[in-house]
């Protein structure tokens, strides 16, 4: 027996063993073949909890804080913090903990936020599972699971609890628990007394999936009594990794910090030596530290992000990962599906051929409908509509119109045996007795013409007349945009021991032509992707031609088209010359099973590209975990594909991921944008200390430590954050895809930060500073402290220096919006944040300026109207003259512009050009 547990709620009786007689352990678990009442399971929802794991263990809040405290910026603020202290300037000192605790607690909610927000993301893809509950067969919410449910598995489900298989068998990944990346055979029987509960061969495990099969199981274990359940209490949780982008602004904080550092202790060397007062010099080296921090980079990198998941939740497609948004902006291939994600996955049978007569239908068509509706599983509900694989569903519908109306009913009772579709061979069959008690049975086999074909009784001969003559019919068909199946059947004296030998000496019966319109969106989709410097490959098990045509159709194949016919037999070396080396063409890679998948996956990762894949299937799963962008359907796709993925189409829709890729490449350009913001403001800031120390205290002190900090926190942080969630700037998908190894921070950005919209800023708040100063008559060298004749201008000045800067941030927060296009083509108050933004900085400014009990903390003095209209000017310098730099950098791209020269075209073996 398992030992028993202590359960949530109220103690229920103990867990039974799974291993004893499926009688007795019925009996136990208070259940048979019509399941559980619904009030039965209400009520052992409540004695034992959801079926869920439970996190143990998570990195807690004060931890949380305490690397907040320890991030670099902030150790540069600690250290600024401790030199007003060792300078005797107590009220700074604290005022600069208060700022690194502020930041803190700031950069802290907006980590817990975003986490919150991938989490309730979960909820667009709610994890169900089939059940069999007063005798129905009903599908609930995993987590609602009780011990006792009777549940059904089949092929792409993942397993929702422990269970024992009472019918049929399934082939189960149990990696997740043993390691072993081969499947293993689960099937109902007794159990195998002496082995760990892992081998036994007739359990399921929670979160293992299935690979292939179908069966029933009853449910002995939920929740934290599950296999999975007692292995994460024993685990802590992992913490959560930082993103690349992360990672990249936490190396260029340590940068900025020594450079800080660096160059504050030089000057305070250098004041030393040229005989500046202790406290004067300890001032300069305090605002110099205080300057250079940076305080809301991280917590605005993560909230450009959150908001980047949340508006493409919105816009249909789940991003489960925070990264992924900055690594969507750099995709430059995308592999796509073709049906369902191309086309609106709503077959419908266009063509039948038979051998006999061709295309032309009447009543020797019925055999060819009968046959192809009885291989296949869909199911009919109580409305009449057909549940299952759209492509099963079309050929049921097409068999009604073709005179063989199916009986689905009749159909599951003469069926003794399935074989599933099978990837490699293309094939699905099933083996039905066509009357009760007969002796005879037939197979009947559907699946991709080349291999059934290659099946028939006559290919044996090479070149028999109806296959030669189907292998014609079936290339007519496919090249008009159709998917060709064929359908065959096979007599038997008795049931096959193995497919293989089932399949084989075949009798066609005829060609089915089914339609998959393409999505009206998607043509469009492609033109962007293409205008974007995005290549589109299409990865299909489906027929060369058939793709071919829908590709053409929706404008895939620039500057050409090469079809692989059979791309499970291109080698690595093929692949290499087609995606790599040779011409910048689209390719369709058709008759491909998810093997292929992985490998054109490893083939462009090896080389650089970032690649962004599709899939739905069990199988997909190794493809959407290697590329760097899995994307699974969110309606059609399996379990397996949709944990496997980074993000998930709840439309299915191929026009999504194109509007993902430019929404990654929106909140990139959008973290830089924000980034240059925050640079440019630290040229003016430390240039007023650098003034006072280079000119030995003759000059004074132009700017406060108080006033940076009201400036970094106050006037700084809400244009920051609009600047977060400016919209795409013109021209985002007109631009290549940018490298992989390109950094969030670039010279060029720095460059325009510090050097040329900080160097302005620097120039115009000095020039105010000036004016004040020698509009009262100063001379360098005047005394301008407390009780001298100047002290009143003193104020003034240092109000118009700190004020000038604020209106400086107005010119830059307008200028950073835009990279490259004019602040024309994105529109002056298109950004409804950032102007709330600027009004709440000029109204913050202010209070500061005017309110006495303000003046007499910061140390400012109101403004005489002259001032102010200097002032108010320098937002249009700022931004005037980055618009002018702007205008010039694209003259001059646009005279370095070349056509781009033509690349070599590579022949490769079983590839068909068109053009």
């Amino acid at each position: 027996m398992r030992h028993p547990a202590p359960q949530p709620h109220s103690t229920p009786a103990p867990e039974p063993d799974p291993l004893e007689p499926l009688a007795l352990l019925r009996r136990e678990l208070g259940t048979g073949a019509r399941g559980l009442s619904g009030r039965e399971a209400e009520r052992r929802l409540a004695v034992y909890g959801p079926n869920e794991v439970r996190s143990t263990a998570g990195e807690s809040v004060w931890r949380e804080l305490t690397r907040q405290l320890a991030h670099p910026l902030a150790l540069l603020l600690w250290a600024a913090g401790a030199l007003a202290f060792i300078a005797d300037i107590a009220v700074l000192g604290w005022a600069i903990v208060a700022v690194i605790l502020v930041n803190a607690g700031f950069a802290l909610l907006q980590e817990r936020q975003a986490e919150h927000a991938v989490e309730t993301l979960a909820r667009y893809l709610p994890e169900h599972a089939r059940v069999v509950r007063d005798g129905r067969t009903l599908d609930v919410l995993a987590k609602e699971l009780v011990p006792g449910d009777i549940v059904l598995i089949e092929e792409g489900d993942k397993i929702p609890a422990d269970a024992r298989l009472t019918e049929g068998g399934v082939e189960a990944d149990l990696s997740m628990l043993t390691g072993e990346s081969a499947p293993v055979d689960r099937f109902a029987g007794p159990a195998l007394q002496g082995k760990p509960l892992l081998e036994e061969p007739n359990l399921v495990f929670s979160g293992t999936t299935c690979t292939g099969g179908q069966a029933q199981a009853i449910v002995f274990a939920t929740g934290s009594h599950t296999e999975l359940g007692r292995i994460a209490a024993l685990s802590q949780r992992t913490r959560r990794e930082p993103s690349p982008l992360e990672q990249q602004v936490k190396r260029v904080a340590w940068l900025i910090a020594a450079a800080a550092v660096a160059i504050g202790v030089a000057f305070l060397l250098i004041g030393w030596m040229i005989g500046l007062p202790l406290t004067d010099a300890l001032m300069f080296a305090i605002g110099l530290l205080v300057a250079n921090v940076p305080e809301g980079l991280l917590p605005t990198i993560t909230l450009a992000l959150a908001v980047g998941v949340r508006l493409l939740a919105r816009q249909g497609a789940v991003v489960k990962r925070l990264s992924a948004v900055e690594t969507l902006g750099s995709t430059s291939v995308i592999c796509t599906d073709k049906t369902g994600t191309l086309t609106q996955n709503r077959m419908r049978l266009q063509a039948a051929w038979t051998p006999g007569h061709g295309t032309e239908t009447g009543p020797w068509t019925a055999g060819l409908a009968e046959a192809m509706a009885e291989c296949t599983t869909v199911t009919r509900d109580e409305r009449g509509d057909l549940h299952g694989d759209p492509t099963e569903a079309a050929l049921v519908a097409g068999a009604a119109a073709l005179g063989g109306a199916p009986d689905l009913t009749r159909r599951d009772e003469r069926r003794t045996a399935l074989f599933r579709f099978d990837p490699r061979l293309r094939l699905m069959s099933t083996l039905v007795r066509p009357e009760p008690g007969s002796d005879h049975f037939r197979l009947v086999v559907k699946g991709a013409p080349e291999s059934v074909l290659a099946r028939t009784a006559d290919a044996g001969a090479g070149n028999g007349h109806d296959v030669s003559r189907a292998r014609a019919a079936a290339e007519d068909l496919a090249r008009q945009g159709m998917r060709v199946l064929a359908v065959a059947d096979r007599e038997l004296s008795e049931p096959p021991e193995h497919r293989e030998q089932a399949e084989r000496e075949l009798r066609l019966l005829g060609l089915v032509g089914l339609y998959d319109p393409p999505r009206p969106e998607v043509a469009a989709a492609v033109r962007r992707c293409h205008d974007a410097g995005l290549r589109v490959h299409i990865v299909t098990g489906d027929n060369g031609a058939t793709a071919a045509a829908v590709a053409e159709e929706v404008g895939i194949g620039r500057p050409e088209l090469l079809v692989v016919q059979e791309s499970e037999r291109v080698t690595d070396r093929e692949l290499d010359d087609l995606l790599i080396t040779g011409p910048d063409s689209e390719i369709v890679f058709a008759r491909s099973s998810p093997e292929t998948k992985l490998k054109v996956a490893d083939t462009l990762r090896a080389h650089g590209r970032i690649v962004a894949m599709t899939g739905d299937g069990v199988n997909d799963a190794p493809a959407l975990h290697r590329a760097h962008i899995g994307v699974a359907m969110g309606r059609s796709g399996t379990d397996v594909a949709r944990e496997a993925a980074t993000m998930v189409l709840t439309d299915d829709n191929f026009a999504t991921i194109v509007t993902a890729v430019e929404s990654g490449r929106r909140v990139y350009d959008n973290v830089r944008k924000f980034i240059v913001y925050i640079f440019a403001h630290l040229t003016p800031e430390a240039v007023p200390f650098l003034v006072f120390a280079l000119s030995a205290g003759t000059v004074p002190l132009p700017l406060t430590v108080l006033q940076i900090l009201a400036i970094d926190l106050g006037t700084e942080t809400l244009p920051a954050l609009a600047l977060g969630r400016e919209r795409a700037e013109p021209g985002v998908m007109k631009r290549p895809p940018r490298s992989s190894r390109q950094s969030i921070i670039s010279p060029a950005m720095l460059v325009r930060g510090w050097g040329y919209l900080g160097a302005v800023s620097a120039v115009l708040v000095m020039t105010g500073y000036f004016y004040v100063l020698w509009r009262a008559g100063w001379q360098p060298g005047d005394p301008t402290g407390p009780g001298s004749e100047l002290h009143h201008a003193y104020l003034t000045a240092t109000t118009a220096t700190f004020a000038g800067i604020v209106t400086c941030q107005v010119g830059t927060a307008m200028a950073a919006r835009t990279e490259h296009a004019s602040l024309r083509q994105i529109g002056v108050f298109s950004n409804t944040l950032l102007l709330y933004g600027i009004a709440f900085e000029i109204a913050f400014t202010a209070v500061l300026v005017y309110v006495p009990l303000f003046q007499r903390m910061f140390g400012t003095a109101a403004l005489p109207v002259d001032v102010i209209a200097l002032i108010t000017i320098f937002p249009v310098i700022v931004w005037g003259t980055d618009e002018m730099r702007r205008w010039t950098v694209r003259r001059r791209a646009l005279r370095r512009e070349d056509p781009t020269p033509m690349r070599p075209e590579v022949a490769a073996p079983g590839v068909e050009k068109r053009r």
